[in-house]
């Protein structure tokens, strides 16, 4: 299967990861315009008539983008769905995604044949974020258009599994779009995702410590003070495994080295309670590639910087194959 035309004109192939609370249209436009897909969690917009609000706002300066800047088209955006039976919002969003026509639905945490229909039926394509083979062959039955395979080292609520491993079991029976994720922060891993099977890379981290997100100035510094050793992964603070930044689980209060489990039955994403009102807010969601993110910096600068280091790491393999040649 080739790669659909919605996202054949990226500058790179990079997706930015949907990141709670933290996404806004300002960084989805930033990303666009800057060659690769930016999106955003439809939670983020609150009360749900605010993503009318957000979605008018994306598609009307997109489209002034684009007629101004005809050579260099902006990259499609995307918007996350919580397929869960916790989020009472989704219909509400899936219509208002079909209402503006959403290039792309990334849908996470449950698999639903009516929500694909719904955005494909306008040719909008759906990507399901996925930990392992068995709930990437439920996705694809379920009639999703690709697949985001969350692996070990990705920000946020992540996999165990190894992206070798994963990917290539993937690719043993799926030749649809494939997205990697977990680590990714340089134009290196951007073109190693590419070389392990996968179409485009995931990344969410990098983007957090940029000017136009939504996080704290405190939590986009951590991110550049910090390091791989600074990641610390549990399920304790909304019910689903994820990583999270260790100085910002000392800073609540609590002992990075003695953290309880979670009741997985009672997974809250941010609707309240007291572990939401903690997680992503107090404590801080983030990958293990954050070594490589040396400042904050503007959506287009690290688009900028990927795309120099994604060529540069191909100029690299192309002069040892020719040196290594015999």
């Amino acid at each position: 299967m080739s790669i659909p035309q919605i996202l054949s004109r990226l500058r790179i192939p990079v997706i930015g990861a949907p990141l709670f609370i933290i996404s806004n249209p300002d960084l989805v436009i930033a990303q666009c315009k800057a060659g690769v897909v930016g999106s955003f969690p439809a939670l983020n917009a609150r009360p749900a008539p605010v993503l009318d609000e957000w979605l008018d706002k994306i598609t009307t300066e997109l489209a002034e983008w684009d007629a101004k800047n005809p050579d260099r088209p902006a990259a499609p955006f995307a918007v996350n769905q919580i397929v869960h039976k916790t989020n009472d919002r989704l219909m509400h969003d899936v219509e208002a995604c079909v209402k503006f026509k959403v290039p792309v639905v990334i849908t996470s945490l449950g698999a639903r044949e009516d929500v694909n229909q719904a955005i494909q039926s306008y040719g909008g394509i759906t990507l399901h974020d996925i930990i392992n083979n068995r709930f990437a062959k439920k996705a694809v039955e379920k009639g999703a258009t690709g697949l985001i395979a969350v692996s070990a080292g990705a920000g946020g609520h992540a996999g165990t599994l190894s992206p070798f491993a994963l990917v290539q079991e993937i690719r043993e029976w799926f030749d649809g779009p494939l997205c990697i994720s977990g680590s990714i922060a340089n134009g290196g891993a951007v073109l190693a995702a590419q070389a392990m099977g996968a179409d485009f890379a995931y990344i969410g981290s990098a983007f957090i410590a940029t000017l136009e997100a939504n996080a704290d100035q405190a939590y986009k510094q951590m991110i550049v003070d910090s390091s791989a050793e600074d990641i610390i992964y549990s399920n304790l603070f909304t019910g689903v495994h994820g990583n999270y930044l260790v100085p910002s689980v000392v800073a609540a209060g609590l002992d990075p080295s003695n953290l309880p489990e979670s009741d997985p039955s009672v997974m809250n994403f941010g609707s309240g309670g007291t572990q939401a009102k903690k997680a992503w807010r107090d404590i801080w969601g983030c990958g293990q590639g954050i070594g490589v993110i040396k400042e904050i910096s503007t959506a287009g600068q690290l688009v900028e910087r990927l795309a120099q280091e994604y060529e540069a790491a191909h100029q690299r393999i192309q002069a040892n194959w020719v040196h290594a040649a015999w």
